[in-house]
């Protein structure tokens, strides 16, 4: 949709950075500065570098994952093991012969022997120094569906921040020409009462020389000081004001606040006849960036009974490993790895099933689908709120243009009114007192008419925002 801002005809409204001004911004530089360094978007952005990030950690979960452990533990109050000890053997022989028994035969001796090998092996489990490496894979077979359920909704996510991106990007836009907006009406605001301080000053300095050269009153001096001083009033309190709103653009901006920093732009014309947005209620919701965040909510609500779900079905993983172990007296002691003596090699199918768990996966269960249920209400909501949005703007922009007419007409008459009134003030036939009135009504008047120029522009905006064609 074409976007014309221009002069208006009646009354010049406008921002004008002056020679000695610093940095200037045009409407155009502060709407592309925001999409730049915009808090809100960069946040946004943040989101999305978040969510994406998920989708990639949810292919990951159908990968296998492998593990390196490794593990040196000390334990104290154990003898030294010695496997080449005998003295086991030698005690068995030497009660035997204190008992009467003769010598051992070669028979005893192998028993006595095997009996000695399994004390050894069993004391080996107590070296004081115990050290192991070991590299496990894990493979997930089946999950219930878990890790494909998780990528869908890791997708949905993603589809969500990127809506939200541009859904910032547009809301930023229109809350920068919102501040421009404001701001052009207080520099213009500011013009035309430093024109009225002028002119009034004039009519003081009048009316000292008539009281002096007696054709003046001291009443006639006082009312025009009072004009002027209320007007000065006027003057420093909208400069205050000035300064809130360009801080105001510039946080918008995402900008640090700047004294010097100056804007140059104008407001867009009512009288340029623009086309309405287009109301149909069925392009508004393909264009609406919420009714889009809701429907991919709504998929991840639907994927998350999936995913819960699935704790009623079995999960299989493979697991496939190897492990060097070393048992030692002394931590300096090292035996080389040896692949079929102190290298432990095994592979494990196991399968699990959940067949208790106090109702959590039913109650999980049930949560997802009240989510869902919340989700789809909301997005029922949101189309009928889009509707009374679009009708309230519709009112407010049939009201602006009401009143720009009245404002226009009643700038017009103001200002036949002064003209006329300055001339009989010329003639002698009016009082300098009613021409000081003259002029403040044309004054309001163009005050006047320069806030319906900019409720029509904020209406007109806003509009456009509640259609989704901003």
């Amino acid at each position: 949709m074409p976007r014309k801002y221009v002069i208006l005809p009646a009354i010049a409204i406008g921002l004008i950075a002056p020679s000695w001004a610093g940095t200037v911004y045009t409407r155009e530089d502060a709407v592309k500065i925001a999409l730049e360094k915009s808090t809100e978007i960069q946040s946004a952005k943040e989101d999305l570098v978040s969510t994406t990030s998920k989708v990639e950690g949810g292919y990951g979960a159908a990968y296998p994952v492998i593990d390196l452990n490794a593990t040196v533990t000390r334990i104290f109050g154990l003898d030294d093991v010695d496997m080449n000890d005998q003295s086991m053997v030698s005690d068995m022989i030497a009660t035997g012969k204190e008992k009467g028994y003769d010598d051992p035969s070669p028979w005893d001796n192998m028993a006595f022997g095997a009996i000695n090998r399994v004390a050894n092996s069993m004391k080996a489990q107590g070296y004081r120094w115990q050290s192991s490496v070991g590299l496990t894979a894990t493979q997930i077979l089946y999950s219930g569906g878990k890790v494909g359920t998780g990528i869908d909704i890791a997708k949905s996510a993603k589809r969500v921040s990127e809506i939200s991106l541009e859904n910032k990007k547009a809301e930023v836009r229109y809350n920068v020409e919102k501040a421009f907006n404001q701001l052009i009406f207080m520099d213009s605001s500011i013009v035309i009462l430093e024109e009225s301080i002028k002119l009034t000053q004039s009519h003081v300095d009048l009316a000292v020389n008539n009281q002096k050269s007696g054709l003046g009153t001291e009443l006639d001096v006082i009312r025009a000081q009072l004009q002027l001083d209320e007007l000065k009033s006027s003057l420093e309190k909208n400069n205050k004001t000035r300064v809130v709103a360009r801080n105001n653009l510039l946080l918008t901006m995402g900008l640090p606040f700047e004294a010097d920093v100056q804007f140059k732009g104008t407001l867009r014309s009512p009288e340029e006849n623009l086309p309405l947005p287009d109301t149909s209620m069925a392009n508004v919701k393909k264009r609406r960036k919420e009714l889009a965040q809701l429907e991919e909510s709504e998929k991840i609500q639907s994927k998350t009974i999936d995913l819960e779900k699935s704790g009623y079905r079995p999960n299989v993983v493979l697991i496939g490993g190897l492990k060097y172990a070393n048992n030692q007296n002394t931590i300096k002691d090292w035996d080389a790895p040896d692949w079929d003596k102190n290298i432990n090699k095994y592979i494990t199918l196991n399968a699990t099933m959940n067949l208790f768990n106090g109702m959590q996966t039913r109650e999980k269960v049930t949560q997802a689908k009240s989510s869902l249920r919340s989700t789809q209400i909301q997005k029922e909501s949101a189309e009928r709120g889009f509707r009374l949005q679009i009708e309230s703007c519709m009112n407010d922009l049939n009201d602006a243009e009401q009143q720009l007419g009245i404002k226009k007409r009643s700038v017009e008459l103001a200002q036949r009114n002064q003209e006329l009134t300055e001339a009989s003030y010329t003639l002698g036939k009016e009082t300098q007192i009613n021409l000081l009135e003259a002029t403040m009504k044309l004054r309001n008047a163009k005050l006047n008419y320069m806030e319906a120029v900019l409720n029509w522009n904020n209406a007109y905006n806003a509009l456009l925002q509640a259609t989704g064609e901003y």
